[in-house]
């Protein structure tokens, strides 16, 4: 058994992330038993036994939780290992069984998903209470080494932007249309009956306002010698008619609607130097939440209308545009080609290459990071296109997971080169290349 084995261990999930963990905790040396999917009774027999670590990785925050605490009252003072993505319950575990490290793979992944995005050679940024920091590898020992991050673009020039209105399509573009074209109107009525009639300004005002009203021309102008101004008049009229329209449905739509995306403030979508996130899932909204706090500007894309995470992202003041992001009028809504970096960070592999080819072919100059696994297909297609950096979120999350239950603390986790690393709180880089467990397989 090596030094840092966890000795016997109880592995409960059939996810990727779990079987990769079963994988490294037999390679310290582990007796591990792996429970794909058990019922209540199966995680209580299998601690019949004296365990030394529990590791629980499922995609359900309240059967890990469950698991959890049943693994707490069965073997008291057992070190248990769990991913909670609910930042709330995993404080309240973590009070209640202090022998429990609860994490998710979002909170983990999301420091090299951060590096990636905003510096081409950065391994990760670690948020530390000194301020944000890039974590480099260095060549050729293989170490790391850290520096300050500083944003290289200007805060207050990205919140004037906010101030101004923009088209995004749909209901802010039927306001828009609308409310410009019944200002413009306004202000060429006004201009003629001041300029042209020679009426004063208060009146001619007055008499615009009743032209784009659709009431008419005061009567002072309804004489023969005004015939023309009757006739634009009567033109404006009815092109108002059609602009009050356009506006009023604009701006129900908008009211009735989740209004993820504003028409300015800070739910308006960024013009430049900002970070689209391709699927809020929980990785994409932690990293869209990391952004935010770090002062990048970053704008979501999601294909779900119902999706969970879009109140909090909306609360959270992140703007989010529905549609799917494999979409090039999606991307160009979202001003691709002005943005630093695009994330692709579903849960479908496939889905996230989609992506990332689409957002290559709308603007080429875009840094790419792929949120993906060890897939053969996502291996040969990131290669043929050069997609960028790749996240395996699975891999990451195993290497935590297996070094947790070892009793040590990962203060990091990042890939590089297909090999896995983390940086533990002792000082040493962990570097591992998991593989898949076949735990189950007939």
């Amino acid at each position: 058994m090596s030094a840092h084995s966890a000795g016997r261990v109880l592995v409960v999930g059939e996810l990727e992330a779990t079987r990769l963990t079963c994988t490294l905790l037999r390679e310290t040396g582990a007796e591990v038993r792996h429970l794909l999917a058990p019922q209540g009774r199966e995680v209580v027999a299998a601690l019949d036994e004296p365990a030394d670590a529990v590791v629980i990785i499922m995609h359900s925050d309240v059967q890990a939780l469950r698991y959890a605490l049943l693994a707490a009252h069965t073997q008291p003072g057992v070190r248990i290992v769990t991913t909670i993505f609910d930042a709330t319950v995993a404080r309240q575990l973590v009070r209640v069984v202090p022998n429990c490290v609860a994490t998710s793979p979002a909170d983990i992944a999301v420091p090299s998903i951060l590096g990636a995005l905003l510096d081409d050679d950065a391994l990760a940024l670690r948020e530390t209470g000194a301020g944000p920091r890039l974590v480099r590898q260095v060549e050729p020992t293989g170490g790391v080494t850290e520096e300050p991050w500083h944003p290289t673009h200007r805060r207050w020039h990205a919140g004037a932007e906010r101030l101004i209105p923009r088209w995004y399509g749909g209901s802010p573009a039927l306001m828009l249309t609308g409310l410009i074209g019944l200002a413009l109107i306004l202000l060429t009525d006004w201009i003629l009956t001041t300029v042209v009639l020679h009426e004063p300004v208060v009146s001619s005002l007055y008499e615009s306002a009743r032209t784009i009203a659709a009431v008419g021309p005061a009567d002072a102008h309804t004489g023969a010698g005004d015939s023309w101004y009757l006739v634009v008049s009567s033109i404006f009229m009815l092109i108002t008619l059609v602009l009050t329209g356009t506006f009023v449905a604009g701006l129900v739509d908008w009211l009735m609607s989740a209004r993820s995306v504003g028409v300015f403030g800070k739910l308006a979508i960024p013009r430049r130097n900002h970070v689209v996130i391709a699927g809020l899932g929980q990785v994409g909204l932690r990293a869209c939440l990391s952004l935010q706090r770090l002062g990048v500007p970053v704008v979501a894309i999601e294909r779900d209308p119902a999706a969970e995470n879009l109140r909090l992202a909306r609360n959270a003041g992140v703007p989010v545009l529905i549609g799917h992001a494999e979409d090039r009028a999606t991307l160009a809504r979202v001003r691709v080609e002005h943005a630093l970096a695009l994330a692709a960070l579903g849960s479908d592999e496939l889905d996230n290459i989609a992506i990332a080819i689409t957002a290559l072919a709308v603007a080429p100059q875009v840094r790419l990071v792929l949120r993906a696994g060890e897939d053969p297909v996502v291996a040969e297609t990131t290669s043929l296109f050069r997609i960028g950096h790749v996240v395996d979120v699975s891999a990451q999350t195993a290497m935590a997971a297996q070094l947790h239950a070892t009793g040590r603390h990962p203060v990091l986790a990042f890939g590089h080169g297909g090999v896995v690393h983390a940086l533990v709180d002792d000082g040493d880089l962990e570097s591992r290349r998991p593989v898949r467990c076949t735990c189950g397989a007939e």
